[in-house]
C-alpha cells in the first residue's frame, strides 16, 4: 500500500470514529499516525477539529498552525481558522478565513453555516440570513442548520417561517420557548 493510500485510509478512519463519536479513538489514531507521517497537513488537521469538539481552542490552535504551515492554503485549514476565530470572538478575522474557505470549498453548508454567524455576530444580520439560507438550501434535513435557520428567523420576527421549520425538526415545542426569549444578535442559537 502507498504513502497517499495508506495516508487516505488513515483519515477515512478518523473520519469515521468521529461520526461515531468516539473522539478517543479519532485522537489516539491522529496521534498515532502523526509519529510516522510527520508532515501530512490533513492529519494537523483531522487533530485540531478533535480538539475543538473537545472545546479546546489552545490546543486546536496549536495544531491548526502546524497545518497550516504546511499547506496555507488548505480549504479546510481556512474553515477551522475561522472556526477558531468565531468561537474566540474574532468575527472580522472570521469572515475573512470562513470567506476563503469558501471559495476553496464552495457549496460547503459547514463553512457557509459558519459564516453566517460570522455575520451575525458582526452585525450584519442581511448577509448572515443569506448564507444561512444558502447553508439550508445545501443541506435541508441537516438539523443544525435548521434549528439556526428557524431561530434567525424569529430574530427577524418570521415566525410562521420558523414554526414551520421546527416542526419540521420535530421541536415545535422549542417555538414557545423561543417566543419568550428576548432575541438578538448577541445571543448564540447554536449553543
Amino acid at each position: 500500500m502507498n504513502t497517499e493510500s495508506s495516508l487516505d485510509t488513515i483519515i477515512q478512519s478518523i473520519e469515521q470514529f468521529k461520526w461515531n463519536n468516539r473522539y478517543d479513538q479519532a485522537k489516539n489514531l491522529a496521534l498515532e499516525s502523526l509519529k510516522i507521517h510527520t508532515d501530512d497537513y490533513q492529519l494537523y488537521e483531522e487533530l485540531a477539529d478533535i480538539y475543538l469538539f473537545e472545546w479546546d481552542l489552545k490546543k486546536a490552535s496549536e495544531v491548526l498552525a502546524i497545518a497550516r504551515e504546511i499547506h496555507p492554503e488548505s480549504g479546510t485549514g481556512m474553515y477551522l481558522a475561522g472556526y477558531i476565530a468565531t468561537a474566540s470572538g474574532k468575527f472580522d478575522e472570521a469572515i475573512r478565513e470562513l470567506t476563503i474557505a469558501n471559495q476553496n470549498l464552495p457549496n460547503n453548508s459547514e463553512i457557509l453555516r459558519n459564516l453566517w454567524w460570522a455575520h451575525v455576530m458582526s452585525g450584519a444580520e442581511a448577509k448572515g440570513i443569506l448564507l444561512l439560507r444558502r447553508a439550508h438550501s445545501l443541506a435541508p434535513e441537516d438539523v443544525m442548520i435548521m434549528n439556526d435557520l428557524a431561530v434567525a428567523l424569529m430574530t427577524l420576527g418570521q415566525e410562521v417561517e420558523a414554526r414551520e421549520i421546527l416542526k419540521t425538526i420535530g421541536q415545535e415545542e422549542m417555538f414557545d420557548t423561543l417566543k419568550q426569549i428576548p432575541l438578538s444578535h448577541s445571543d448564540n442559537p447554536s449553543s
